[in-house]
């Protein structure tokens, strides 16, 4: 069954280094499939897209750095704790009004996902 964890464990840390990249090279089409209702588009504002596709990639190599040298115990931790961010994305959205489909379909769903992998980790 660690397999599963494992799996799930690279697919989000790829996943999430992917999304981090588009948010630099297209800031602006990445921010539309967020769920925000809006979101910075022009400008200096644009940074703050740049800003979230750093972030994201950082996490991503969180993930992978440990699952990479073995360390599935680290790895489950860290990806637990990981969790808080599509829960908070989700919760965000949700409270300004974003679209209701990406908030759970894409945030929720993360976060469920996240703490399945974690928990597979801890448990192998």
């Amino acid at each position: 069954m660690h397999y599963v964890g494992i799996a799930l464990a690279a697919l989000i840390g790829v996943g999430i280094i992917v999304i981090g990249v588009q948010f630099l090279l297209a800031p602006v089409a990445s921010a539309k499939g967020f769920g925000l209702p809006s979101w910075p588009s022009t400008g200096n504002d644009l940074a703050w897209l740049n800003l979230k596709g750093i972030r994201d990639i950082t996490s991503g190599l969180v993930i992978l750095i440990p699952l990479a040298m073995g360390n599935l115990h680290l790895t489950g931790w860290l990806i637990l704790a990981s969790t808080v961010t599509p829960l908070g994305d989700a919760l965000t959205i949700l409270k300004y009004r974003g679209n209701k489909t990406t908030a759970y379909s894409v945030h929720a769903a993360t976060a469920v996902a996240t703490t399945v992998a974690g928990v597979l980790l801890l448990l192998s």
